[in-house]
């Protein structure tokens, strides 16, 4: 390992305990570090603004920088347990190339503000990949709501309660995935504010270009305050986590609906063919691993959020518990966008059995239809209800579930879908 950032005179180093303070950093680092070249070039051309460095040491650095991104991204440079982490390993790099150029980079900045700057950009890079899908699946979702309806039975507590549709079905989850969408567009909002040159927490002596800095990296403000730079850690993770996990909430009930109607018992949905695996003993079984894994990546993006918070019972100022959180960052998110990204062509593909959903839709699912048209013709409700109740297996005598969904007519039930309206809400993202 290369010798640590903080290394000076009279310091004993530990290979121990610099294995334990180190852990899988520069690891994980590795899914940070374009992000954290970007911001070195922002500081570079602040500094030169306020006269630190010069224009042609400036010019060297950011020529520099700009290699070793490229080196990163083609594997001629790896980012390994020769570095601390890194930011220890592009402050190496530019010290080796350029000499005393290199060892000014640091000048006016900490770590601190370092990882917050770039896991920063690295986050709003991910909400704006969580937006893209969501707004994926409620294109499809909308796109297959307006195709013909097909008739199902609408559960609740899981019995077969009144008719529904696939129409109505794919209009539920569009709404969802648009005010997912919404919600992925509102957390970059409240995210995008730059902490770099916010040191350690406290300032420097320095008149940084913090205006130029945010400018040049494409934050909507700055971040004024240093104190709250480090006590925004974590807790701007979470809002993302918490983004990512309400979108995966709608998945997971859109999961569980699935996982039940491909079961032999329902026998509504039939999977594309890639979307299911065989068992490895039973050569009869066709599996739906891919949806019960959809259902279960909610819990990955659950317990990065809860890591980070149990990490978070801290006074202010930076307290180096904060390392722990990129892992959580990293695995939560990359496992939240990993499962929405298969959703669209899921749905897109899936084929509905219509008469065996028809099949399932009982003479009593008509009942509150009934119940309903006799209380629009004056009759109490209650009475109504009672007397719909006692005849409920006679309910849908000459009717059809076309019948009862041409007359759900409240707005957005069957016969008034409002998909324009819908359509409307997700082509405002698109301004």
């Amino acid at each position: 390992m290369t010798q640590p950032l903080w290394d000076k005179p009279g310091t004993r180093i530990d290979a121990r305990i610099m294995q334990f303070l180190a852990g899988d950093d520069v690891l994980l680092d590795r899914e940070f570090f374009l992000h954290d070249i970007t911001a070195s070039k922002a500081h570079v051309e602040g500094l030169a603004n306020i006269g630190v460095v010069s224009a042609a040491e400036a010019t060297a650095l950011k020529r520099e920088l700009d290699t070793l991104a490229a080196d990163f991204a083609s594997g001629e440079f790896v980012l390994d347990e020769r570095f601390e982490d890194g930011h220890s390993a592009i402050e190496a790099r530019l010290t080796e190339r350029l000499g005393d150029a290199g060892r000014r980079v640091h000048t006016g900045r900490s770590r601190n503000d370092q990882v917050l700057v770039a896991t920063r950009l690295w986050l709003k890079d991910k909400l704006g990949a969580l937006e893209s899908h969501c707004r994926a699946i409620a294109n499809v979702c909308l796109e297959r709501a307006a195709q013909p309806a097909l008739p199902m039975p609408g559960y609740t507590h899981l019995q077969r309660a009144v008719v529904s549709s696939t129409a109505m079905w794919f209009a539920g989850f569009a709404e969802g995935f648009i005010d997912n969408a919404w919600r992925a567009r509102q957390t970059l909002a409240l995210i995008d504010a730059n902490p770099l040159g916010t040191a350690a927490g406290y300032g420097v002596n320095l008149k940084l270009d913090r205006e130029h800095t945010t400018k040049a990296l494409g934050f909507a403000r700055m971040q004024v305050s240093p104190i709250y730079a480090q006590l925004s850690r974590g807790k701007f993770e979470m809002a993302v986590l918490e983004a990512i996990a309400g979108a995966l909430l709608d998945l997971r009930r859109m999961a569980w609906d699935l996982s039940l109607f491909t079961t032999a018992e329902f026998n509504f949905v039939q999977l594309p063919a890639e979307y299911t695996t065989g068992s490895s003993i039973m050569p009869n079984k066709r599996n739906p691993d891919v949806i019960e894994l959809l259902r279960a990546s909610y819990a990955s993006v659950a317990a990065a959020r809860t890591e980070i918070e149990q990490l978070l019972s801290l006074p202010s100022g930076y307290q180096r518990d904060l390392q722990f959180s990129k892992g959580s960052i990293f695995h939560g998110v990359r496992r939240g966008l990993g499962a929405l990204e298969l959703v669209p062509d899921l749905l897109v593909r899936l084929q509905w059995n219509g008469p065996t959903m028809r099949a399932a839709i009982e003479p009593a699912m008509y009942a509150t239809d009934v119940a309903i048209e006799q209380a629009a013709a004056g009759v109490p409700f209650r009475e109504a209800y009672r007397a719909a109740a006692q005849a409920a297996a006679s309910a849908g005598q000459g009717r059809t579930p076309e019948d009862s969904l041409a007359i759900r007519v409240s707005p957005g039930a069957g016969d008034d879908l409002r998909l324009d309206e819908l359509r409307a809400r997700l082509a405002l993202l698109e301004c």
